[in-house]
Order: structure tokens, then sequence, then C-alpha cells
């Protein structure tokens, strides 16, 4: 018998998931335990399902049927259930087969699965969660193919399997449909997996954001504490669905004008959302009441949790496990709340007092409270709304990759902004802040390079280095502070994106004038000389040396400095006035304003200005108000225009860039399955860690990909090192490999063109004698190569990013400076070019003073056929290349490291799943 606490059962395959409705359900195998759950729910199965089943009237399973069904090896049968709480929702399982079609144990690779969905559940995309994970169960058990029998009429079940993108092969056999489907994933499979997870995270999110009815549980009577804020800002804001408010001591039918209840219980009607707000040890009554009456999701407010120690984030864990066995999502705990300006919600679900923000095209999304008020603040300030905002807290189910889905496809949102203390999972946030780039700016300010308490999540271990310059390849346009985030997104949400790096400077400040032209030296940019209108411009000058600057072919972006005037005071709105109008006569380039002491022309310029009545209309055909339409943002210093002004360059450099992505090459010579079988060899026994092969291991496993390592021969002595000379031919080096030794040309423990006998005699007596006994220095004698530039090539795998392809030059200087340049895996041809083009010494590469530039076209081969292997075997853990010498032609391997390990049983390439804990 298996229950699941035998050392056999595969607790790895657990795994929580969204459906396509935004609900949550758990994944999991079936166990001997199982057998009530399983004939429950059989008996809540249609007649019609069970037909389609069994291929018979079927009313009632057997006791030999629950005990088949119940009893596995989870290697040749395995049963998965879907499960909301303790009830099963849907099973499938495989049994696995032989060319016979009878019971076979590996190594046949085939298997007939089957499954069955409760009928109230379908069409919630449980069978297709559960195809996703018991084909990943199959393969990790050496099964490649999956056959099915299927009943002509089960529209439903070929769908399921038609749509999965697996290659696959249909026939009409005996009155049913036989279908086979190959599991090794495909491009198209993996396109499908990912766009049902888009839109099951993104409708998760949207039933967070757009709720019919809300209920706050935990609002005093007194009128005073978190509850009774959070429901007075949703009164105010006018949210336009149905309001609770629940309390447990409440003696009357009304608190603070909403109607009162005792127990959510008493509701009599559905509630969508539930904001909590009592003491961390009543939230699990509350969670559980919320539970039965169907809430479809929680924001706790309630701290205590992963913030407050280790008996905090216990707490925390038992939360998420309670929230989701109800099928719900949870922002929180310790979170600040949620908004959504959209006219139709007016929520406020949040500790933020009126006024709301109003609506804008902003999407905001923070992990803290405190810096959530600093940014809502300051886009208050400075007129600018919003379309959501989120700030999740101890995030510790809903974290900004779900949001980045709901952004990518909300058309409320034209510019995601995101301060991030840890990115959780930075594979998939790249992934997502990639696809979403490609349609909308991602900017992020990252406030820590630790994982801060009460956030389960795992942080990774990358550097901070390594991070950005993952976060640029994805398209993310990281910023240093909030300011900055800000003064970003702005410009990005209310101008075009520039069409190069040429920018216009004009004003009536010389000065300011300079300022802002250093900057743009300073961003990259290429500023053209300064227009001075001088300290008596009119708003007409204005008007008319910004048409003119826009109007021009040689600028890409404009920059307007404005000073008070001295002699006169030109009423502000008319300035704001006159440049709306040079904007909308000459749209699709950038503008922004740097002020000095202008608060007044920032207010003129924000959006929320461009709807107040003017001082004076500038022509009477146009009525008393400006221009809606134009927005321009201001700046009060000249280098956070720039810098605004300079990402927004840059983004658009990507986006255009992101067009024409590159692609992943195919090498005929590349030996797949070699490699798989020499690591499953490699792996056979070993336990859990990480190994480090062998060379003769490493060069024999590289060269599945077409790597080549120089070979080596060990030299114990020195009469040993002139035989190992003289079978690879003079001349060579001689090297020690002692690990303290290793790749420090600079320690003196390498000798290099040694052409006869006389010189490496004497060669190795001075190693010997300097460094150690031949026992400790460890020396070879390698083969001499034609010269170049030393480099090194690297793939580490992190926990949370996955691979990761690194370059640089060889040496302590590189080290030193870190100047090192990063990829994801799988890299692209355009992603090698680069990748080598992107460190600081990338001109030693191309002739640097009139050296021969090296073989680039061979040393990005290299790279992707690297990349290529830690991305097909997960089992690669690490690979050093050290050094590559480039030459004039060709390149040299001349060591290799390689480390390996298990896989891990879950990837971001696997199935959907939650984030465990």
């Amino acid at each position: 018998m298996t229950t699941a606490s035998d050392p056999s059962y595969p607790a790895h395959w657990e795994a929580d998931v969204v459906l396509r409705d935004g609900g949550t359900a758990r994944i999991r195998p079936i166990t001997t335990e199982d057998a009530g759950r399983l004939v429950s729910f059989y008996e809540q199965v249609s007649d019609e399902s069970k037909y389609y089943r069994f291929f018979a009237p079927y009313p009632r399973l057997s006791a030999r049927d629950v005990h088949r069904f119940t009893h596995h090896d989870y290697v040749d049968r395995v049963g998965l259930a879907a499960t909301i709480g303790e009830e099963f929702i849907g099973t499938v399982r495989y049994d696995r087969i032989g060319p016979d079609g009878r019971p076979a144990s590996a190594p046949a690779d085939e298997a007939e699965v089957a499954f069955l969905v409760q009928d109230a559940h379908q069409g919630r995309g449980v069978a297709s969660a559960l195809l996703e994970h018991i084909g990943a169960v199959a393969r990790e058990r050496g099964i490649r193919r999956f056959a099915a029998e299927v009943l002509p009429a089960n529209n439903k079940m070929i769908k399921v399997f038609k749509d999965a993108g697996y290659e696959q092969k249909r026939s009409f056999e005996d009155g049913s449909v036989h279908l086979t489907l190959d599991l090794e994933p495909t491009a198209e499979s993996l396109a499908v997996q990912r766009a049902r997870e888009q839109r099951a995270e993104a409708r998760s999110v949207q039933r967070l954001l757009t709720p019919r009815s809300v209920a706050v549980i935990g609002v005093s009577r007194s009128g005073g504490g978190v509850g009774a804020a959070a429901l007075r800002n949703l009164r105010d804001s006018g949210f336009r669905g149905h309001l609770y408010a629940v309390n447990e001591a409440a003696t009357t039918d009304l608190l603070d004008g909403v109607r009162a209840y005792r127990t959510l219980g008493a509701v009599d009607a559905p509630v969508d959302l539930a904001v909590i707000a009592v003491p961390a040890g009543r939230v699990p009554e509350a969670v559980a009441a919320c539970g039965e009456h169907g809430v479809q999701g929680l924001v706790v407010l309630s701290a205590g949790y992963g913030e407050s120690g280790a008996a905090g984030l216990d707490r925390q864990r038992e939360l998420v496990r309670q929230v989701r066995s109800y099928g719900m999502r949870l922002i929180g705990p310790n979170a600040y709340g949620v908004i959504n300006t959209a006219p139709e919600v007016g929520l406020n679900a949040s500790l933020t007092p009126a006024p709301a923000p109003h609506r804008g095209r902003i999407g905001l999304f923070t992990q803290s409270g405190a810096i959530g008020i600093s940014l809502l603040s300051a886009l208050l300030r400075r007129g600018e709304g919003l379309s959501s905002f989120v700030s999740a807290g101890n995030r510790a189910d809903v974290s900004g990759n779900d949001i980045l889905q709901y952004w990518y496809e909300d058309e409320a949102t034209d510019v995601a902004l995101m301060y991030l203390e840890t990115l959780g999972n930075p594979r998939k946030f790249t992934r997502l802040a990639r696809r979403t780039a490609a349609v909308k700016p991602v900017v992020v300010a990252r406030g820590g390079r630790h994982t801060p308490a009460g956030h389960v999540v795992p942080g990774t271990r990358l550097p901070d280095a390594t991070v950005s310059a993952l976060l640029r390849q994805a398209g993310v346009i990281r910023v240093g502070t909030v300011t900055e985030l800000v003064d970003v997104g702005l410009l990005l949400a209310s101008q075009p994106l520039p069409a190069g790096p040429r920018v216009a400077i004009l004003g009536n400040s010389e000065s300011l004038g300079v300022l802002s032209y250093d900057a743009c030296l300073a961003q990259g940019l290429r500023p053209g000389a300064p227009q001075d209108l001088t300290t008596g411009a009119t708003p007409a000058d204005f008007r008319t040396a910004l048409a003119a600057a826009l109007g021009s072919a040689e600028n890409d972006a404009v920059i307007v400095t404005v000073i008070p005037w001295v002699n006169e005071q030109e009423p502000q709105d008319d300035l704001a006035d006159a440049l709306r109008d040079a904007v909308a006569a000459h749209p699709g380039k950038p503008v922004a304003v740097v002020h000095v002491e202008l608060a007044e022309l920032v207010d003129a310029l924000s959006p929320a200005g461009a709807l107040a009545p003017r001082t004076r209309p500038a022509d009477e055909d146009e009525g008393g108000y400006a221009r809606p339409d134009v927005r321009i943002p201001a700046y009060p210093a000249a280098e956070r225009a720039v810098r605004a002004v300079a990402e927004a360059v840059r983004y658009g450099q990507w986006r255009r860039a992101a067009a024409d992505a590159g692609q992943v090459p195919e090498y005929e010579d590349i030996d797949e399955a070699g490699a798989a079988a020499r690591l499953a060899a490699l792996l056979a026994g070993v336990g859990e860690g990480v190994v480090t092969l062998t060379e003769p291991d490493a060069t024999a496993l590289l060269a599945h990909y077409g790597i080549r390592v120089l070979p080596t021969v060990a030299a114990p002595t020195a009469d040993a090192a002139v035989r190992a000379a003289r079978s690879l031919g003079y001349p060579v080096a001689l090297k020690t490999t002692a690990p303290h030794l290793r790749h420090r040309a600079d320690l003196g423990g390498v000798r290099l063109d040694l052409g006869g006998e006389a010189d490496l005699r004497r060669s190795y007596e001075e190693l010997t004698e300097l460094l150690g006994t031949p026992d400790e220095l460890l020396p070879v004698v390698q083969a001499m190569v034609p010269r170049g530039v030393d480099t090194v090539v690297r793939s580490v795998i992190d926990p949370a990013a996955g691979a990761v392809l690194s370059f640089g030059l060889a040496g302590v200087a590189s080290e030193l400076l870190g100047d090192t340049a990063h990829r994801l895996v799988p890299a692209t041809d355009r992603d090698a070019a680069g990748l080598i083009r992107s460190i600081r010494a990338a001109p030693l590469l191309f002739g640097w003073r009139g050296s021969d530039p090296v073989d680039t076209p061979a040393l990005e081969e290299l790279l992707l056929r690297l990349s290529r292997l830690v991305d097909d075997h997960p089992e690669v853990v690490g690979v050093t290349l050290e050094p590559v010498v480039v030459a004039t032609e060709g390149l040299s391997v001349l060591s290799a490291s390689v480390r390996v390990a298990h896989p891990p049983a879950r990837t971001d390439m696997g199935p959907r799943t939650l984030p465990s804990y």
C-alpha cells in the first residue's frame, strides 16, 4: 500500500495550479487513502460522462475498480487527482503498455491514458492541466507516447488532446477514435502551455480587481483601525458593487453607513472579494468562512506573518495552503491593498484615503506598503492617474509575475511600474517581462539585493549585476530609485517613443540648456546645440521654437527648459497651452520640460491641468479648455528629464531589435541522444548533490555538442613530461593544474612555447623548485595553439533563474572590474553576437590599436553550442571553459570544467504550477 507518508510517494508531483476561470486547484498523486474520495467523486459524475469514460453504462465503481484506481506503483501505473479541499474534481491515470497493448514495464515507452472530470467543473481547464502534469510524470518515468481511446461523440476530450500542441496521430478503429500523442515537448506545445498559463493567471488577477461585491472582515464599531479605514475608502471611492461590513460584535444594521453582519455566512448574497483585517490568530477562521461562502479572492491586511520571524513564516505558509484549498487566491498578508480606477468598478480596497488616484494609463505594483504610499503620493502630486494598483505585502501567493500576466492583455494599462525587493523566480519574470515589454514598457526599481523576511518565495543567488543584465535582455527598464521610477513612467505614459538618440534643447535659460546638454552626453544621447530663446521669450516664442524643433527631421526628441520671467509675469497656463499647441501640431516625438520653481506650470501640463479652465483662451474658437489629449511631463532638474528621455530611447531601440529576436540554430553534428545516455550513465548511482566530472568525462560530454577540448597529458615527472611532448609534438605548454594555481598564469604556473626537451626539462625544474612538488602542482603538458585573445565562457544554473550564459576576457583585470556579460539560455544568434560585444573590453576582439581582429563567428558558435547543451540537458548545472583562445581563424578550448546533478523535479519549462511552500 502507498500513502502520502510512504517513502515511495512522489511528493514532488504535488502542485497548485490556476485554472482557466482564475480559481485554483491542487494536483497530487492518488493514494490508497483516497478510496472514499474516489467513490464520492464518481457518484457526482453524470451518466453521460461515465459512458464516455468506460464506453458503456457504468453507474458505480466496484470494489475491484476502486482498488485498481487507488493502488499505483508510480512507475508503470500512475493516477493523479485535481482537488479543491478534500474533494476530487478530476482524475487522470496512465498504464504502461507494450507493443501488443497489454500491461508492460520499462523499457516499454508507451502508456494508455484516460481522464474523468466532474461535470460541475468541466470547462474550467481541469483536463488540460491534468494532461500537462501527467505528461511530465510520464516523461520522468521514461514514457514517450500516450495512447487514448475516445468515443467520437466525446468532443470535449478530443479537443483537449487536439489543443495540447503535441505531435499526434489519429485513426478510427472499432467505433472509437484512437489517438497517439508524442510527449516530447514541441514549440507548439510550449506555446499552448504558456498561453493557458497567461490566460489563467490574468483571469485570477482580474477577479481580484473587478469584484461585484466586497466584504470587509474586521470592521471596528468605533470607526478606528485598519478594517474601518479600508471600509471607508471603499465607500468613499464610489465602489460600484455591493459592500458589506463584518464584525462579530455588530449590534446595528449599519457600520459607517454600510450594511453590517455578525458573520460572513449571514450575508445572503455572493461575495467576490474579502478584505481581511483581523488579528493574525483569527485569520484562519475568517479564511474558512470565506471559503465556505464561495469567495473568489482575499486581500489580507493583517500583519504578524513572515515579516515577524520564523513562527510568523510558518503561519504564512499555512495561510497559503488554507487559501488554496478553497480554490481562492490571496494578496498579502501584510498587504496595503488594491485599487482599480475603471469607472465601472471604482475599487479602492486599500489603506489609501480619498482622494484616490484618478483614471490613468499607468499600472503600479509594489512589494512594500511604504513605497506604495510614496509612489501614489508622487503620482498624485504630478497629476498622473492609474489604471490599477497592487501592493502585495509579503506576496505569499499573488506576485509581480501574476500582475504582469494581467497587464499584458489589459487595454487600460499602457505602462507597467514595479517596485520589487526580490524577483522570486527571475526565469519566469524575465520571460513574462520580455513578452510584456514587446507591447508596453515595464519599468522596475529594485529595493534590495537579498530576500527580506516574510518573502517566502526564494530569491536568486545571482549577483545584482547579472540580474540587471538579464532584465535588460528582457527589455525591462531598470531604474535605481523610486523617484526615477515615477520620472520614467510619466514620460512613457504620455509621450511617443523616440526614433533615435538625437535631442533638441530649447528654452529661456542658457545655463539650464547647457546643463541639459551635458546630461544628454552623460546618458549617451546626441544633443544639438541648445537654442537660447532669452529670458524675454513669450509663450508664442516657445510655441514657434518647439514646433520648429518637432518638425525638423534632425531631431528625435525635444527638451524644453523654462525659468520664471523676471520683468513680466506671464501666466503659466498660457505657456502650457502654447507647448500643447506645438505638440498637437507635430505629434510623434517626445517632449520633456525642465523647469525651475514653476509648480503652476507642472500642474498646467499634467493630465488634470489639461482639463482645467483656461485663464485666457488662446483663440475664441478653441473654447475655455486646453487640449486634454496632449500631456507633457515636467521635471525640476535637467538630469531627471534627460534620464527619462534616455531610458525611452534605449527602450525604443530594444523594441525595434526585439522585432527580430534571432533564432536558436540547429547543428547537424550535435548528438543529443548520445549526451543524454552519457549523462544517465554518469549519474547512475549518484545521490543528491553536484558532481564535478573528471577531465575525460567532461571532454567526452562536450564532444557530443561539437565542443572540442584540447587534450592534456599528466606529467608527474620530468621524464613523463618529455614523453608527453614527443607524443603531442613540440612546441608545448607546461601547466600546473592544482586548484590554487589553476588559471593563474600571473603566479608563474604556466610555461609556454617550449620548443624542445631542454626547455621543457628546465621549465619543469623551475616550477617544482618555486611552487612545490609534482604531487602538489599536478603538472600537465599540452600542445601549443595559435596566439589570440584569451576569453572565458561559462554557464551556471541558478536555482531560480535557470541557465545563464556568461562571457568575458580571461585575466585578473576583467575579474577585478567585473567585465562579464550575461544572457539567458537558450540564446539566439542575436544574443550570442550581442553577448561578446557588450563587455567593455570588446574592442580587443575587433582589432584594437591595429591588432588583427579575431574569429568572432567561431566564438559565437561556441556560445550557441554551449547554450544548446545546458538547455537540452538540465542535468548540466555548470560549465566553465577557460581559457578559450580565440585566434584570427578558429579558437581553442584549453580547459573545461563540467558539473552535473540530477535535474530538478520542477522547472519553468515544466507544467504550470504555482510556487510551493
